[in-house]
């Protein structure tokens, strides 16, 4: 069964960066896409991001587009997702999900953008 943790969140000020990533193990990491969500208080739980298992292929959200880019190292077992030009409506809990059968979610990062 595998399992994610995501890690790399913290406080950083507008227009800053952070870098997220998502480590797997126990399982097959490569064999699914890995998908970023984020969930805000009080708001749903919406997609940011997802890179494919080879990552070759990634798709954004329209709101992160030039912003943010996700990318994958299989050999490590990790997702990441750069953030570059965060917004204080960036501020949220990410979440990284593998794309399988029975979805599996990691427990999420905080990332908080204030100043």
């Amino acid at each position: 069964q595998v399992q994610l943790v995501e890690s790399g969140g913290g406080l950083v000020q507008p227009g800053g960066s952070l870098r997220l990533s998502c480590a797997g193990s126990g399982g097959t990491f490569d064999r699914y896409s890995i998908h970023w969500f984020r969930q805000a208080p009080g708001k749903e739980r919406e997609f940011v991001a997802a890179v494919s298992r080879g990552g070759g292929t990634k798709s954004y959200a329209d709101f992160v587009k030039g912003r943010f880019t996700a990318s994958r190292d299989n050999a490590k077992n990790t997702v990441y997702l750069q953030m570059n030009s965060l917004k204080p409506e960036d501020t949220a809990v990410y979440y990284c999900m593998m794309s399988a059968t029975n979805p599996v979610w990691g427990q999420g990062t905080q990332v908080t953008v204030s100043s």
